[in-house]
């Protein structure tokens, strides 16, 4: 091989082992850790007239307990509820029937508690009132720090007021 190639190769060479940590990002990895880590675990009071026999908060309820989300969500919302959040993006409901059985649902999960009946049930046993469904809805590890339900209001997933519809869905009278 001849000098001038010799030559170039190392100049080449040379050119790929620079230092270029000025231009690789090197995140801080302690810092996306802390933003992913969920708040400490909250209790929370079912705001005064929560709970509701309205019709219209009843069927928000339903529509959000049988739904994952906006862009895949069935039918129409009902008034009161939109497929998008304020900024345009599909809005996540709660999919609730992933896990529970209710009245109607179809493709229910059996890994939560069933919710089938829910009023006679609270109207015999007085164990889980609707403060109870509220706080489960809002921050399950309250009671239960392993658990594997959504952490809906401490993520602000949902609002006071959507929990209020949910929770008005599952203790309401079903047909």
């Amino acid at each position: 091989m001849n000098k001038a190639v010799i030559t170039s190769l190392l100049v080449g060479a040379s050119l790929f082992a620079g230092n270029y940590s000025k231009v690789i990002e090197h995140p801080d990895a302690s810092k996306m850790i802390q933003n992913d880590l969920l708040a400490p675990a909250k209790a929370y009071t079912m705001p005064k007239g929560c709970i509701t026999t309205d019709a219209d908060a009843i069927a928000r309820g339903e529509y959000i307990f049988h739904n994952l989300n906006g862009k895949k969500a069935k039918k129409t919302p009902p008034k009161g509820l939109s497929k998008k959040n304020a900024d345009g993006s599909p809005k996540q409901y709660g999919n609730c029937v992933a896990c529970h059985n209710i009245e109607g649902a179809k493709g229910a999960g059996n890994i939560g508690p069933d919710l089938t009946k829910y009023k006679e049930y609270i109207m015999d046993t007085g164990a889980r009132d609707a403060q109870f469904v509220y706080q489960k809805i809002a921050d399950a590890r309250i009671d239960n720090p392993n658990t594997h339900m959504t952490i809906n209001l401490t993520t602000k997933l949902f609002t006071e007021q959507e929990i209020c519809d949910i929770t008005s869905y599952i203790v309401a009278e079903k047909k």
